[in-house]
């Protein structure tokens, strides 16, 4: 990775400790939704991140990945990879307060800022409108996009069979996503905004993202590293105890 002005370190929001209860945790939710900006777009990005959790729920233990992917080649140009113990438990909705405090760690250790972060999660296309990618988007303060394989709430049409067809995700009167298309045939995913972008941009950045697959190259790098698929040589792997 040559210098330049993105090899700087990112700067973490402390927004609020970890220690919650479930109720607590919903509260807190409520009120951080409101500091969500849903819009916005990323100009030439240099840097695109892919973020991805494997919990093990028999040990306990979580292996949070951040791959940093030069655009527009997508090559992989460095990954943080945080195994740790998961203290919250498998609570439906709660999901950032079980997996975000590994993934911050892993974000905290990388050598550049990415320009934006594609994350395996739901965004505002929540409840209470702080997924996961909207949730780290508020710590991170960079663009932030939710690419989820599956949906959490809302209401949609089935898109077309075509790349890059999509449809609304709605819940009630709101527009909280898109259910969208990447490859010809295959399930669709549901983008939502995360963190200062639109979601037609959001849109737009999966599309620029998949190269042939149904999930984008930065979310299934991330997978697969994650995983123990993929060991990229930039990887560098911290065990917290």
């Amino acid at each position: 990775m040559t210098p330049n002005r993105y090899n700087r370190c990112v700067r973490l929001q402390h927004l609020h400790g970890w220690e919650l209860t479930n109720s607590e945790a919903r509260e807190l939710q409520n009120r951080l939704a409101l500091e969500v900006c849903r819009v916005g777009d990323v100009i030439e990005p240099h840097f695109i991140a892919g973020i991805d959790v494997s919990v093990d729920r028999y040990k306990g233990t979580g292996t949070a990945v951040v791959v940093i992917l030069e655009y527009p080649e997508l090559k992989v140009v460095g990954a943080e990879v945080i195994r740790g113990d998961i203290d919250f438990p498998y609570v439906p909705g709660l999901l950032s307060f079980r997996e975000a405090p590994l993934i911050i760690k892993a974000c905290e250790r990388l050598a550049c800022t990415p320009d934006l972060i594609i994350v395996d999660g739901q965004g505002i296309a929540h409840p209470r409108r702080l997924g996961i990618a909207a949730h780290l988007g508020l710590f991170l303060d960079i663009p932030t996009i939710g690419c989820a394989k599956s949906r959490l709430c809302g209401t949609y049409r089935e898109p077309g069979i075509e790349a890059g067809c999509f449809e609304e995700l709605t819940d009630g009167n709101e527009t909280i996503g898109a259910v969208l298309r990447t490859k010809y045939g295959t399930k669709p995913v549901y983008v939502s905004i995360g963190h200062k972008i639109g979601l037609e941009e959001s849109i737009y950045w999966m599309m620029k993202c998949c190269r042939g697959y149904r999930l984008p190259e930065p979310t299934r790098l991330a997978h697969q590293v994650a995983g123990g698929v993929l060991k990229p040589e930039q990887k560098r792997v911290t065990v917290e105890n």
